[in-house]
């Protein structure tokens, strides 16, 4: 089966993240003003999970370790790695990558991600 229950819409407020494994999947679910979203749970740069990342400007998630950020509807990168200085050397080597986004299906209250459809 691809579709597995994450969470109730009621577990999390407008703001919050939530991370969850499933399968072999690291996946973070967020809630915005407008819904539901759900990307990858680790960055594209150096692979450092995002479940402590600032949710910036309502839409946007931070890496916590260089501070690259993506659009979580999306997941396409709006910032690439750029903390501490010199990071981007790096960067020649480490070029910008979306994240992985999900497709969501809600029923009932109850949101669930569906693993064989790319978002």
């Amino acid at each position: 089966m691809t579709v597995h229950k994450l969470c109730n819409e009621t577990d999390l407020n407008i703001g919050d993240k939530k991370a969850f494994k499933i399968a072999d999947e690291h996946i973070l679910l967020y809630r915005l003003d407008d819904g539901f979203y759900a990307t990858q749970a680790g960055c594209t740069h150096l692979f450092k999970s995002m479940e402590k990342g600032l949710l910036i400007d309502g839409d946007k998630i931070q890496c916590p370790l260089h501070r690259a950020t993506f659009d979580v509807r999306t997941g396409e990168p709006t910032l690439w790695a750029h903390f501490p200085p010199g990071i981007q050397l790096l960067n020649k080597v480490r070029k910008e990558k979306p994240l992985k986004t999900y497709t969501l299906k809600i029923d009932n209250g109850e949101i669930s991600v569906d693993l064989s459809v790319a978002a």
